[in-house]
């Protein structure tokens, strides 16, 4: 290591001497002093600037390798300076370049670019010895003195305040202090290093690694990071370049620095310092603008992350107005009070006058949104302070910032990740963005008289709330965690005195794909309907006007959506009535973009779904028809929601509205079961009771582990899979629709290479469903009264680049469908099913009977619409020639004025007999005429004016040139603007075609279900599987309904619990089966008892048979030798099959059986609907062995030593096997001991039931005494064993 003393080249005369070891000198530098240069700043677009040395210590560049960077100047008023990493350094051409061209990497159409390229295109004529002499920022840069006093002055806010929003007159990141530099030191700002936004970086601040305090440690930090790792550091105006500084090196305090970490993290604001005495004026107020409240005790008291002095006291936790119970929402009403709401806050505004300008804002903005976090954007990150940053940190991991208020926080590109965490653990977020930059809030300030402190900070806005049940899934919310749909529901409820039936009116939205259902109904005082929609389409959060349910119904909430979101909203100015909620839809105008304008009145049309629900009288559409009163009302809540979220324009104008109707609502219709069971509508109901007892959907601890849907879903698309759990949840009753779906598979059975092919590529789509909505979103128009249109984004070339990728992910997506119906097209011809022809056959004139739309034309089109691949990498859409007129006619005027401008120069040739005169400038000085020297005075017309002049040659304007010239920059603009809302238009043209895009993704939905229930009918568990025969009673030669069924297994099971293959077994209701002797004259009972030993799989078998039905009218093979059966409209399952041990069930053994009797009868007798019925009430096996209704079946099993006195002796096998007859006993003490009870306890139990069961006979006996005659007593004599128990209860 040598000393160099400022001779070194690298290294001019500096105040510090410098240490550098000999053998790693820096690599020669690319660019020499005074070159004109493109360079970029992490966060900033590209900017002209120019090579110069650094004016404090001469260095023109510094590091070495990856973390090389250049000392460049940047073309600006008043000029400004800073490092730049060489990856980022190109060679300046001047604006007429190619690639500062529209399209080009150097393209921008902002104005403080442009001025800036137009400084650099004056100098280029220059040479680099003369652009040295120009003016440039001569001041010592902000970090560079920072190590002269220990002082950190960015507590995240406060920094990035300072930086994005000065309050200052004149510009902020323009250092207007320098000019008032000799009357003390300047405010100090940390260099930020944070980590690129290609590693995808959410990470939170670190406030222990805020800042480095040395140059060494600098150099060892932005070493350490990846080649993908820029310098970055908030700044004030967003198009304006930053100046990432260099800091003096300590003198006093070499060996200080302390060693950095290799992996490096994003920083964290370090503990604010008292203000040093040196510091201006100027830079005190400004830094005061944004400190915390005078009322905030110092920030010396202790770090938020919990200091020594125990548990951390934060300030808000001591407001008194904030505390609970003390509370008042924005109306002052108490939280005592009734009407209180909790979703706002009072703020005493005496309170809000002591704080900052920042903080005021942030409070005004919590006690509008009160329940949500707050994700409060400042510069390039979003903060979170007081008991949001809390929830932060306990929630997130994010890191508390130092000092005595909390204060988290993480950069723009992580707002995916964490408000998905929140989102998801039931929180709500609140996202606020700057909606106006520093020179707009400056001009904003100017047209007031007496602008105040509050005015002098940029405008922020809540842009998006987002909750469980409001997901969207934008480009800022990254992709979706699950495949299945979550819906927001809304529900209003009119109950009647007595009590014993109620009406509803829902409205449920699927906000990630824009499907709404609305629709009103009748239920019964069990809610069973309700119950039943609940199931089918589970809410992830629901809204109800407060005061309006039922007890009955809030009790349902808590029990069946104990984990959805729950929210009461105000009656009227948040639950609208049904007049309010149409006339919103009106007024609004949601649809005017997809539904033609009548052409009389001009006005929009409501969808033909929300049409049929008003009054046929109103023609405007304002009057709810009677019967959807409450539908309408639920919708009013859903509007009013997703209007308070600002989604309600993107979702509502998608106009995918459907009405929902019970699916058993039409079975009170149908005149007969015939008829009911021919309606293609019809579907099976299966209830909420019902989808979890046969574990349909959902297992008992709340997983798909076991369930039906998971042996069924093997579907290769996430539409697809939502699809299949919509078709378990309502399979279908009509013969007719589940033969096609059973052809469908057969077909595809017989096609398995097409097949196989077709899963593969179906394997390739995205969810196009999903991204249809998303692309909706974004070329919807948002008009200015939405503040996410106003929106400063630092990350929008990143969202830019998401958007396009997502749109290119659609195009693929649709190619790959049509090459699917290309592979199954020569096939589907001889296909059997109609229902697969359809989907898989586009629909032309010729083939009308296809459903597939033809989306050749519109891709071709869309291939040739922009060069995607330079799309794809830039972030920006060109489109081509010929299809986006507004671009086009942009473009032709500019060519038209062009070509004006040469045929005058063309003219003026003539005119002074010139050849080579030629137009010279660049920006705002182009279509100066450079004529030369030569050509004399008096040749020169009096109309030309010397712009500018250089050796031999004088440059001219003319009023034509600048008529022409000014009519140039006016198309130029225009054409700036259409390509900056051209990616819109483009995503609007697109979603025009919209009916034809869904269409085709229904049809691959269809068609990838079909496939995944062909996988399972070919595979199963193995053994066979059979084609159910599905007949409509009266078909057959009996009318009633049965069920035979043969060698059937349980679908999701495959082994026995002892770990054996599962036992096929036959269960036959309502026709002859395998009876024993006794039995054959009940051959069509619709009634079977159950019987069988504790745990001899009585509750498998019912939920067996129960699946194999809802598996054959689902349209799938079922796995058994045979079924035959006549469609069941629905299946009620028994409140204990879900058999969870510990639960406690049962009753009184008299009180039980009396009940299960009458329920027996009635369900055989009167009802007549085939039920297998368990239980273990013997006497109730008895009473109904000669009743013809009811045919009696046992789960066999082995018993040795049955009757020893010594229940341990008694062993039984299970045998599984289902066959005619009663079983004479439950053998519970077996269960017992399988269930590890104490064998005392077993043996105690043992003599108890001995006891109780001699008591029980000689009470039969006795009975049968009392009602014999005196020669039927006689004849006990010769049954000694009847004569012996009688006589052993002489007391009775």
């Amino acid at each position: 290591v040598k000393q160099i003393n400022g001779t070194d080249p690298y290294f001019p005369q500096s105040p510090f001497p410098l240490k550098v070891c000999t053998r790693s000198l820096p690599a020669p530098c690319p660019f020499s002093a005074g070159a004109l240069v493109w360079a970029k700043l992490e966060g900033h677009p590209w900017w002209p600037c120019m090579v110069v040395p650094q004016p404090v210590g001469g260095q023109q560049m510094r590091g070495r390798g990856k973390s090389q960077r250049l000392h460049v100047h940047f073309f600006d008023e008043p000029p400004t300076r800073g490092w730049v990493s060489t990856k980022y350094i190109r060679e300046y051409q001047g604006s007429d370049s190619s690639d500062a061209k529209t399209g080009g990497v150097f393209f921008s159409g902002k104005p403080v670019i442009r001025k800036a390229m137009e400084l650099a295109d004056a100098a280029m004529p220059d040479s680099p010895e003369t652009r040295l002499k120009m003016p440039v920022c001569m001041d010592p840069s902000d970090a560079e003195e920072d190590e002269e006093e220990d002082m950190e002055v960015r507590e995240s806010f406060h920094l990035t305040e300072e930086e994005d929003e000065e309050t200052v007159k004149s510009k902020p990141s323009r250092r207007s202090s320098r000019a008032t530099a000799e009357q003390g030191s300047k405010s100090k700002r940390r260099r930020i290093v944070v980590a690129s936004d290609s590693e995808g970086s959410g990470d939170e601040f670190k406030p222990e690694q805020a800042g480095c305090s040395s140059e060494e440690d600098e150099e060892e930090v932005v070493n350490s990071m990846s080649e993908e790792d820029v310098e970055s550091e908030c700044e004030a105006e967003p198009d304006s370049p930053v100046k990432p500084v260099k800091r003096k090196r300590p003198v006093e305090k070499p060996s200080s620095a302390k060693p950095k970490p290799k992996t490096p993290t994003l920083p964290e604001t370090a503990k604010r310092a008292p203000l040093s005495s040196t510091i201006t004026a100027d830079t005190k107020s400004r830094l005061s603008t944004f400190s915390a409240p005078e009322s905030f005790d110092s920030q010396a008291n202790g770090s938020g992350a919990g200091g020594q002095g125990g548990a951390t006291v934060w300030d808000h936790e001591k407001l008194d107005w904030l505390q609970e119970g003390r509370r008042k929402d924005a109306k002052r009403r108490r939280q005592s009070e009734e009407d209180y709401d909790p979703t706002t806050l009072y703020v005493p505004e005496d309170f809000l006058n002591k704080t900052t300008p920042g903080m005021r804002r942030w409070w005004q903005l919590k006690s509008e949104t009160f329940d949500a976090v707050l994700f409060f954007k400042v510069g390039k990150f979003y903060e979170l302070y007081h008991m949001d940053a809390v929830i932060g940190v306990n929630e997130l991991g994010l890191t508390f910032m130092k000092g005595a208020w909390a204060h988290s926080g993480f950069p723009e590109i992580g707002f995916g990740r964490f408000s998905d965490g929140l989102v998801q653990r039931g929180y709500k977020v609140a996202r606020v963005e700057q909606t106006e930059t520093p020179d707009m809030m400056e001009a904003r300030c100017k047209t007031m008289l007496k602008p105040t402190k509050f005015d002098r900070v940029v405008q922020r806005e809540v842009c998006r709330i987002i909750t469980r049940g409001t997901q969207t899934y934008s480009v800022l919310d990254g992709a979706p965690s699950e495949t299945h749909s979550k819906y927001l529901l809304s529900i209003k409820e009119k109950e009647e005195s007595s009590g014993r039936c109620r009406t509803y009116g829902v409205s449920f939205v699927d906000t990630s794909v824009g499907y709404f259902y609305v629709g009103q109904f009748q239920d019964d005082r069990h809610c069973s309907r309700l119950r039943t929609l609940l199931s089918h389409y589970t809410p992830a959060q629901v809204l109800f006007e407060k005061g309006n349910p039922s007890a009955e119904t809030r009790k349902i909430f808590k029990a069946s959506l104990s984990s959805a979101m729950q929210e009461g909203l105000t009656a009227g100015s948040q639950f609208w009535d049904a007049q309010k909620t149409l006339k919103t839809l009106a007024e609004e105008d949601y649809f005017k973009e997809s539904v033609r304008k009548d052409e009389e009145t001009g006005s929009s049309v409501l969808p033909s779904v929300l049409k049929s629900m008003t009054s046929e009288s109103d023609s405007l559409g304002l009057t709810p028809k009677e019967g959807y009163e409450l539908a309408l009302s639920a919708l009013g809540g859903c509007m009013f929601y997703l209007k308070k979220c600002l989604v309600d324009q993107e979702l509502l104008s998608m106009t995918n509205f459907q009405e929902y109707i019970p699916v058993d609502v039409e079975m009170e219709k149908a005149a007969g079961p015939t008829s009911f069971f021919s309606q293609t509508r019809q579907r099976m109901v299966l209830d909420g009771v019902t989808l979890a007892n046969l574990e349909i959907l959902q297992n008992v601890s709340g997983g798909t582990e076991g369930t039906l849907l998971e042996r069924l879903d093997t579907c290769s698309t996430p539409f697809g899979k939502r699809l299949l759990k919509q078709w378990l949840c309502s399979p279908l009753c009509n013969p007719t629709s589940i033969g096609e779906r059973l052809d469908a598979l057969e077909d595809l059975m017989g096609v398995q290479a097409q097949a196989t092919e077709v899963s593969d590529l179906l394997k390739k789509l995205p969810d196009l469903e999903r991204l249809l909505s998303k692309i909706h979103s974004i070329g919807t128009p948002k008009g200015q009264d939405h503040p996410d249109s106003r929106a400063v984004l630092y990350e929008e070339v990143t969202y830019s680049k998401k958007k396009i990728a997502d749109f290119l992910s659609a195009l693929e997506g649709f190619k790959t469908m049509q090459e699917i119906v290309t592979i199954l097209g020569p096939v589907a011809v001889d296909f059997r099913s109609r229902l697969l022809r359809q989907v898989c056959t586009l629909h032309t004139t010729a083939l009308p009977e296809g459903l597939f739309p033809d989306l050749s034309a519109e891709l071709k089109r869309w291939d040739t619409a922009f060069d995607h691949q330079k799309a794809r990498a830039t972030g920006v859409i060109t489109p081509k020639t010929g299809f986006d007129p507004e671009f086009d006619q942009a473009l032709s005027g500019i060519k038209a004025c062009e070509r004006d401008l040469q045929d005058y120069l063309d003219r003026q040739k003539k005119r002074l007999g010139c050849r080579n005169l030629t137009y010279w400038g660049t920006g705002r000085n182009r279509f100066q005429m450079e004529v030369p020297d030569s050509v004399s005075e008096r040749n020169i017309p009096e109309e030309y004016k010397v712009k500018s002049t250089k050796k031999g040659w004088k440059r001219y304007w003319t009023r034509e040139i600048e008529r022409l010239f000014s009519e140039l920059q006016s198309l130029e603009e225009k054409r700036d603007a259409a390509l900056k809302d051209c990616m819109r238009r483009l995503f609007y043209n697109f979603d025009k075609n919209y009916r034809d895009w869904q269409t085709g993704v229904e049809c691959m939905a269809v068609l990838d279900v079909l496939l995944s229930l062909t996988r399972y009918s070919q595979g199963g568990d193995g053994g066979p599987m059979a084609r159910p025969q599905v007949l409509l009673p009266g078909d057959i030669s009996q009318s009633a309904a049965f069920l035979d069924l043969r060698g059937s297994r349980h679908p999701c099971v495959t082994k026995t619990f002892f770990g054996d293959d599962f036992i096929p077994n036959d269960i036959a209701i309502g026709c002859p089966g395998g009876e024993e002797e006794g039995q054959e004259d009940k051959g069509h009972a619709p009634c079977v008892l159950v019987t069988g030993p504790n745990m001899g799989g009585k509750s498998t078998l019912m939920r067996q048979c129960g699946l194999v039905v809802v598996l054959a009218q689902l349209g799938c093979y079922v796995p058994a030798e045979s079924l035959s059966f006549t469609p069941v409209d629905r299946v009620f399952t028994r409140l204990g099959a879900s058999d969870r041990i510990m639960a406690g069930r049962g009753t009184a053994t008299y009180d039980g059986t009396a009940i299960a009797s009458a329920v027996v009868n009635e369900l055989a007798k009167r009802i007549c609907c085939r039920t297998l019925f368990s239980t273990h009430y013997h006497s109730l096996v008895e009473d109904y062995t000669n009743n013809p209704a009811v045919r009696l079946g046992h789960m066999a099993c082995m018993v040795e030593n049955e009757g020893d006195e010594d229940p341990s002796q008694e062993t039984i096998t299970f045998l599984y096997k289902f066959i005619a007859g009663a079983c004479p006993k439950s053998y519970g003490f077996n269960a017992a001991r399988l269930a590890n009870l104490p064998e005392d306890v077993i043996q105690s139990g043992h003599r108890k039931a001995k006891e109780f069961e001699r008591s029980t006979i000689s009470l039969r006996v006795f009975k049968y005494v009392l009602t014999c005659s005196y020669s039927e007593v006689g004849s006990l004599h010769t049954q000694p064993n009847t004569f012996k128990l009688f006589f052993t209860i002489p007391d009775i």
